[in-house]
Parts: C-alpha cells; sequence; structure tokens
C-alpha cells in the first residue's frame, strides 16, 4: 500500500489543487466537506478565538494569530507528512487508511483543549486548575457537536482519537503517529516555527528547508518513531537552531517574560475570586475582561492593568541570571514550584521595603524562573542509505549536541527579577544577589 492507495481526499485534494483554502504563508490547505464538518463545530470555532502567542503581542504587535490559524497550519503539515511517508513501505505496512484519517483528525484537533493564556497557566500547576488535555476529552467524549462529527461524517471513533492526543495505549503505531504530531521533528513545531515567525516579523523561525526535511523522512529501526534520512540531516540542524533562536529572542524575550510573570502573579492572586468555569471557556477577550473587574481594588490590580489595562505598564528588568553565568543563583531560582517561588517573592520585596523604609501595599517585585516542567529535548535518528545503518542526530551534529543534547532549558530560560517602574532605577543599584542568596540559603 502507499499514499495513492489509502484514497483519502485531503491528500488527492492536494495533489490536483481542488477545494483548498489559503492561509499565511502562503499555504494551501485541503478544504475537503468533512474537514470543513471538524472546522464548523462550536468546538473547533472557539480557537478562533484564542491567540497562538498569547502575552508575545503585548511586545510583538504583529502577532496576534490564532490556534484556528495554527491548526489548520498543523493539519496542512500532517497532509504533507504523510504524502512522504506513504512511499515508505514500512510506514504503509503498519498503518492504513483508517490510521492516516485518526492520524488528520488529531493533527486539525491537537489544540482543541487550549484556553486563554493556557500555557502560563498550567506551568503554575497550581491545584484545582484542569490540564488542557482534560478539556481536549471533554470536547472529544462528550455529547458534542464534534464527537457526532467524528463519528458519522469520518467513521472514527473519537476515544482513538483521543488517544493521540493523550496518550493511552503504547503498541508501536500509536506511538509512531505520535512522534509525528508531537515529537522533534513534528508537524507542529514545523507549523509553529514558521507562522510565529512571520506574525513577530522575525526571520528566525523560517531559516530551515521545510521541504528537505519533508523529503527526508522515514521512520526509525523499531518503527515507532519519525526519523530522516541523512539529505535532512542539515534542514534537521537548522530547525534546532531556529527553534533555539525563537525560544532565546521571542518566547522568552525579557519584556515578553515581563508580561508573563505579570500575569501569572495577577492570576495566582485573583484565582480563588475568579469563575474558573467561564475563563477556561470564554473568549480571550472575555477572561481578560473578568481578570481585570476581579482585580479592581486588589494588590494584583496594577500587575493586571500594566499588561492589559489602557496604558501599557510592563515592569521592568532589574537582573537576569543564566546557568552559565550565574550558576548558584539560577540553581536556587530555577524549577521551583511556582507557590514556593511567590514566597521568594514576597521575602525580596520585604527585605528591599526594609532597606528603603518604604511600605508599598501592590506588588512590586516578581522574579521570572524556568517552571519544573521543561521542553521536550531533540531526539531524532538519521538513517544513512549507504550504510544501511542508523545513527542519532546528536552523535553526528556539533550543532545539536550543543544546542539539544544538552538540556536546552537551562540556556534559552534564564532567571529574571522585574521591578515596578516606579522603584526599577532604585533596585538596579541594590545588591540584589546577596539578597537573594540570603532568602533562598
Amino acid at each position: 500500500m502507499d499514499a495513492e492507495a489509502w484514497n483519502l481526499p485531503e491528500l488527492t485534494a492536494f495533489r490536483t489543487g481542488r477545494g483548498l483554502i489559503r492561509i499565511p504563508c502562503e499555504q494551501d490547505v485541503p478544504f475537503t466537506q468533512r474537514v470543513r464538518a471538524i472546522v464548523d463545530t462550536r468546538e473547533f470555532q472557539r480557537l478562533q478565538h484564542i491567540s497562538q502567542l498569547g502575552l508575545v503581542r503585548r511586545v510583538y504587535p504583529g502577532a496576534t494569530h490564532t490556534r484556528f490559524e495554527h491548526a489548520l497550519g498543523v493539519y496542512h503539515n500532517a497532509v504533507r507528512y504523510l504524502l512522504q511517508l506513504g512511499r515508505d513501505e514500512r510506514f504503509t505496512a503498519a498503518c492504513g487508511q483508517p490510521d492516516a484519517e485518526l492520524f488528520l483528525v488529531a493533527a486539525l484537533l491537537h489544540d482543541l483543549g487550549h484556553w486563554p493564556f493556557c500555557h502560563p497557566i498550567e506551568d503554575m500547576a497550581l491545584d484545582r486548575i484542569p490540564d488542557h488535555e482534560e478539556f481536549a476529552r471533554e470536547f472529544l467524549l462528550g455529547d458534542t457537536e464534534l464527537n457526532r462529527v467524528i463519528r458519522t461524517v469520518w467513521h472514527l471513533d473519537p476515544l482513538d482519537v483521543c488517544d493521540i492526543l493523550v496518550p493511552q495505549k503504547q503498541e508501536p503505531k500509536r506511538k509512531l503517529l505520535r512522534s509525528i504530531l508531537s515529537g522533534p521533528i513534528d508537524i507542529d513545531k514545523m507549523d509553529y516555527l514558521d507562522r510565529d515567525s512571520l506574525h513577530c516579523g522575525v526571520p528566525y523561525g523560517r531559516n530551515f528547508d521545510r521541504n528537505r526535511l519533508i523529503s527526508s523522512l522515514t521512520i526509525n529501526r523499531a518503527g515507532d518513531g519519525l526519523a530522516i534520512t541523512s539529505k535532512g540531516k542539515t534542514a534537521a540542524e537548522l530547525m534546532v537552531f531556529a527553534r533555539y533562536v525563537m525560544f532565546s529572542e521571542v518566547y522568552w524575550h525579557h519584556a515578553v517574560r515581563s508580561a508573563t510573570t505579570m500575569f501569572a502573579r495577577g492570576f495566582f492572586e485573583l484565582r480563588e475570586h475568579l469563575d474558573l468555569a467561564a475563563f477556561f471557556r470564554e473568549r480571550e477577550t472575555s477572561s481578560i475582561e473578568q481578570l481585570r473587574k476581579t482585580s479592581r481594588g486588589t494588590q494584583a490590580e496594577a500587575l493586571v492593568e500594566g499588561v492589559f489595562g489602557d496604558h501599557r505598564g510592563l515592569f521592568k528588568r532589574v537582573a537576569e541570571y543564566s546557568a552559565v553565568d550565574h550558576p548558584e543563583i539560577y540553581n536556587r531560582l530555577a524549577y521551583r514550584k511556582y507557590q514556593e517561588l511567590v514566597g521568594l517573592m514576597n521575602r525580596l520585596q520585604a527585605e528591599m521595603q526594609s532597606d528603603t523604609r518604604r511600605t508599598e501595599d501592590s506588588i512590586q517585585i516578581l522574579i521570572d524562573a524556568p517552571p519544573p516542567r521543561r521542553e521536550v529535548e531533540f531526539k531524532v535518528d538519521v538513517y544513512f542509505p549507504k550504510e544501511e545503518r542508523y545513527r542519532s542526530l546528536t552523535s553526528v551534529s556539533p550543532v545539536v549536541e550543543a544546542l539539544a543534547r544538552r538540556q536546552f532549558d537551562d540556556y534559552v530560560k534564564k532567571v529574571r527579577i522585574f521591578a515596578a517602574p516606579s522603584i526599577a532605577a532604585r533596585l538596579a543599584h541594590c545588591d540584589l544577589d546577596r539578597r537573594i542568596l540570603e532568602i533562598t540559603s
């Protein structure tokens, strides 16, 4: 069997150029009747009202694209990956047409459970805050329009779709499909690096050869994961570098992290007073409005208004620590539970107020540190046809060895101290290093 024998209308539409819709970046997305049936459901349409990058747009004004657009882009990549892997006899022997259809649906729905500002909220790992996977299960397995479309239009079991997104079964075929959706060279990264870079107005995420990488796709020796042939090695190296630079210059840009840290602390302080059921299901604009209303008259008001109010008032960076340059301070603050970090913020603010003999009711000092949950490391095998041998990419690439095999987070995610604009200048002249060592000893 090959991709032609699968008889998938989505692959046919891509090859013939019929029944397509256009999305940035000049991508033609196969839009068959059964794809439209999913896209038109209430559960999928909600993604039109959730931004892809959330607080990044407070720094990069063009970053207003949505998870809806991203989902279509990931599905577009899924079609392209299937066309390539359909030429691989081992892949087509393992995955029949129902598996290919299951993968297309999972690709389209991979962000189904996300809510507004999902990742900074999940990074705090707070009690009573569900993972976005729980919402995906609810939308897929509950009495929903989406559930009915998957069963009656696609003739698939929503439980199988859910198993790709929220893993349960560990059979090799399922692990293989998951690795294409969420792995080192997956369809998700290939879209968000390109799309986020385009909308942010930076070149960093677009400087790798997507076509070359896709044309090199194969499966690993065990048959349970994605791999590349040797001709895709350079393209994979450039993708690793693109991811590194996008984290360094966009996702963990100091001003983006200021906004993110302000939001996180504000949400933390207000969470007991928010209607969380509505917050997680509303449009992003409604969630922001609820947060602003709830913050009025509280010590979190300046944080929330500084991010979402009429006047931009982001906290200023007054100190920065990396794992390389300041390992002692970095290791004392990074990867802590968020509640512990809040306690340290309060202690640091009290110490600084004692020095200046000034007392503020509002939150004035914030600590931003990498959360306990780390990024997936870049592990992928390279197949060398002449040698008929697989080797890990890290063993044949000094670039990947340097940027991916070592702990990625330690290099791109820094510990930072932020302060309210009114006190930032004074704090810059204080001995923050000594204070931090004292409160963490």
